[in-house]
């Protein structure tokens, strides 16, 4: 066996230097023959990913199949066996695909094998992909379609994992989202803002039918409309940021002026560490588990972490429905708070108000919106709510647009003691959500909705914790975290084992 092993290990041994002594002509022919560089790059590319292969070849040959003698006494004082035959795993690597032969260790052939060497000295992942190829192929998957990431691999890497594989890794990743989220240190207080803002909002994303039904059916105008179609995916932030003063002009002059005059506004503070996360309702032991609870939990964690004893002010800031400010009040730290209402949730009520009023693209619409919204900025909404029902009575107001004027005003009347604009200005208070805005559409928009989409619960919910892993920018500490503790559980015995010794007889380096 030793033989053999010692005949295989110089084997790709020479197969290495023979790849590394051709790419070395190829280049100098290539310069002799003046050939384009971006023919001569792809030509290295393959070559080197020909050499990756052979060097994990090696790898594999010097670790050798794993037999540790007959039998072998785990830390744990039980005894195991070496059973008769060997057992065959792939191994799916950047490189390539490799099947390889190991003894294993159990009690008897059929029963739970209870320790494999080979794997064992190389840590390798439960799944057939390795850690490598896992962390490039969901980092692609975060933000493209599942069939658009075979495509991208194979281009780069000639390997190309089926998109059922792709979701079943992305079911399994996900399972190691919330034990590291709640394992993350807070940031450095010395990185943080002033200001601790929290943002919730809700996305709908389409499902997929569970019965599913003959195509012409889609087509009937008069079959009623299907039900679950979309579930509604609710979406937190958390964040820090510095005060920013500013006056209700300076507001209300940005949002009319157009952005090609706008100034470039240098001085206005980023947002500190932001943090995503979104929960779509689901099914525990029976029982359906709040995604707006759910969602609101995390924010109430992460707050908690980085305004411990609320000694800065922590800003509610979200849209006017009801069900999120009622959460908040349960579920997050009441000291010290905020609430405001999104200030681009109330400016598209003026505008849906000057169009009672106005013809659509009359100048009088346009000033009628700049003159409300600026009194709002000014903490003058009651006054505003007052003007614009005096208005629908003096222009007579009937029918649906007098409807609609009352759920308008209705709107603003009952959300007034959040906003009270001139005050939260002053103080340097965000009052518009911006970040929960954008994150509700790149986070879950502009992945989960695209053409032909239709996703499970369970589907959804895993692409929503990988994604916002990756987009709170903790991808890479992730993946190590991940690795670790999948290790851990895996090979419990790997630091009591004593290592194979496999490198006895190679006495050469691989040429250069």
């Amino acid at each position: 066996m030793e033989k053999m092993d010692q005949t295989r290990t110089d084997c790709n041994l020479a197969r290495m230097d023979a790849t590394l002594k051709d790419l070395k002509t190829y280049v100098e022919r290539a310069a002799q023959e003046r050939l384009a560089a971006h023919e001569v790059e792809a030509t290295i590319w393959r070559r080197v990913l020909q050499l990756g292969k052979q060097a994990l070849e090696l790898l594999f040959a010097l670790v050798g199949p794993g037999d540790v003698g007959e039998a072998i006494v785990l830390p744990d004082g039980g005894e195991v066996r070496r059973l008769e035959t060997t057992h065959p795993r792939v191994y799916q690597s950047v490189f390539g695909r490799f099947e390889v032969e190991r003894v294993v260790y159990g009690t008897r052939e059929g029963q739970k094998i209870a320790y494999v060497p080979f794997d064992t000295q190389l840590q390798l992942p439960a799944s057939d992909f390795s850690y490598l190829l896992q962390d490039w192929a969901q980092s692609v998957a975060v933000e493209n379609a599942y069939r658009r990431v075979p495509e991208t691999l194979s281009r780069i890497l000639n390997v190309q994992p089926s998109v059922d594989s792709l979701e079943r890794m992305n079911l399994k990743m996900a399972e190691s989202v919330r034990p590291f989220r709640e394992s993350r240190p807070a940031p450095d207080p010395e990185d943080e803002g002033a200001l601790c803002v929290v943002s919730a909002d809700g996305k709908g994303i389409p499902m997929r039918r569970l019965a599913p039904e003959a195509p012409i059916h889609a087509h009937d105008r008069e079959q009623a409309p299907k039900t679950n179609r979309k579930k509604m995916a609710v979406v937190g932030a958390v964040s820090t940021i510095a005060p920013f003063v500013r006056s209700p002009e300076d507001v209300a002059a940005s949002l009319f002026r157009a952005p090609a005059d706008a100034p470039l506004l240098s001085e206005r503070p980023l947002p500190q560490h932001k943090r995503l996360w979104a929960s779509l309702p689901q099914a525990h032991d029976g029982a359906v588990v709040s995604a707006t609870g759910e969602t609101f939990g995390w924010l109430a964690h992460e707050v908690r972490r980085r305004n411990p004893g609320a000694h800065k002010p922590t800003v509610w800031l979200m849209d006017g429905q009801q069900a999120l400010w009622e959460t908040a009040k349960r579920a997050l730290p009441q000291d010290n708070t905020v609430e405001i209402l999104d200030l681009l949730h109330a400016t598209p009520r003026i505008w849906d108000a000057a169009h009672l009023f106005f013809p659509r693209d009359a100048e009088q619409a346009l000033d009628f919106v700049y003159d409300r919204v600026l009194r709002i900025l000014q903490g003058e909404v009651h006054s505003v709510v007052s003007g614009l029902r005096q208005m629908g009575t003096k222009r007579k107001l009937r029918g649906k647009k007098r409807d609609k004027l009352a759920k308008i005003c209705g709107y603003l009347h009952n959300n007034a003691h959040r906003m009270h604009y001139d005050a939260y200005l002053a103080a340097g208070y965000p009052i518009a959500s911006g970040v929960i805005e954008g994150a509700c559409r790149h986070f879950v928009k502009d992945r989960m909705e695209r053409s032909g989409m239709r996703w499970t619960i369970e589907s959804a919910q895993a692409m929503l914790d990988v994604r916002s892993t990756y987009l709170n920018g903790d991808w890479d500490t992730f993946m190590t975290y991940r690795i670790e503790q999948e290790t851990q559980r895996l090979y419990p015995y790997r630091e009591l084992v004593e290592p194979i010794d496999t490198l006895e007889g190679v006495e050469r380096p691989i040429a250069a």
